[in-house]
């Protein structure tokens, strides 16, 4: 049976509870990571860690361990279900309090972290590729919910994700207030064009990934140092390829947009190129789980 560690403690995915006045289920509050793990290495583990942290800090939100605590419990946690490859959820909520929203009435923070195995896509897609659809629901301009926070409300990507599937697509772009392309529902987006490479700066509205970190750090190895001029929809349907990033996503190339095919329906050959890269990478770097 698989392991989960709620405040300290491991215990049987059937004994794994939180009170009903957690204020993470009741108001959404608090703070996550998705981290993956290959071939007994966790995939850039600390700088998860040090964004989780921003997040907390972001939203006052004080984690009751430290970095190097937290970083043994998220192996801890991995071995305890005998693991090489998958999927860390981390999450810290506010905890349980009243009834009300005030978060100062949470005496401490929860933490839990959840080691399985995850699938986002169907393998053939990563050889065929995605079909999006631009979704009606907008990403919340930064002055309402700061994208920079991983946080755990995530109801605009829910209701974006809801057009995505009922649209026949797998994933969904999401625009800014102004029109520009922020990100898909739980994805970072970028485009080649006449073999330049282009992604959605922070400022639109997206997420600082950590893959998209990656990806650009690749790009530019590959040749293809990408820039992040604000994209709009024209953009994306005139691109010659066009991919997602994500940590569980990982890279996953684009072939169709709004019925628009992109690169004439086939994965291009800088993306393949990309994703090459990220694999190899993923597989020789990171934290080791077992020692």
């Amino acid at each position: 049976m698989p392991k989960i560690y709620i405040n300290g403690d491991l215990v049987d995915e059937s004994a794994a509870k939180i009170s009903v006045f957690d204020h993470g289920l009741l108001y959404g509050d608090g703070v996550f990571e998705g981290i993956r793990f290959y071939e007994g290495r966790v995939f850039r583990l600390e700088e998860h860690i040090d964004r989780l942290y921003d997040s907390a800090r972001a939203i006052h939100l004080e984690i009751p361990l430290d970095a190097a605590e937290l970083i043994g419990a998220v192996l801890a946690t991995i071995r305890a279900n005998e693991l090489q490859d998958g999927y860390v959820r981390l999450l810290v909520t506010r905890g349980p309090g009243s009834l009300g929203l005030n978060p100062f009435l949470c005496e401490k923070a929860s933490v839990i972290i959840i080691a399985s195995k995850i699938a986002l896509y169907a393998e053939e897609k990563y050889q065929a590729g995605l079909a999006l659809v631009t979704c009606s629901t907008r990403r919340p301009p930064p002055g309402a919910l700061t994208p920079t926070v991983k946080s755990l409300n995530y109801l605009n990507n829910v209701m974006a994700k809801i057009e995505a599937i009922t649209a026949g697509c797998e994933e969904g772009v999401m625009l800014n207030e102004q029109g520009y392309v922020a990100e898909c529902t739980g994805d970072n987006i970028f485009i080649i064009k006449n073999g330049e490479a282009f992604t959605p700066p922070v400022s639109a509205g997206s997420l600082n990934g950590i893959t998209r970190r990656v990806a650009m750090d690749l790009l530019r190895k590959l040749g293809h140092p990408p820039a992040e001029p604000m994209l709009t929809r024209y953009d994306l349907y005139t691109a010659d390829e066009l991919f997602l990033t994500g940590t569980a996503a990982e890279v996953i190339p684009v072939v169709k947009y709004d019925e628009r095919l992109i690169g004439g329906g086939v994965p291009g050959k800088i993306t393949l190129a990309c994703i090459e890269a990220y694999h190899k990478l993923t597989r020789t770097t990171g934290t080791p789980i077992y020692k």
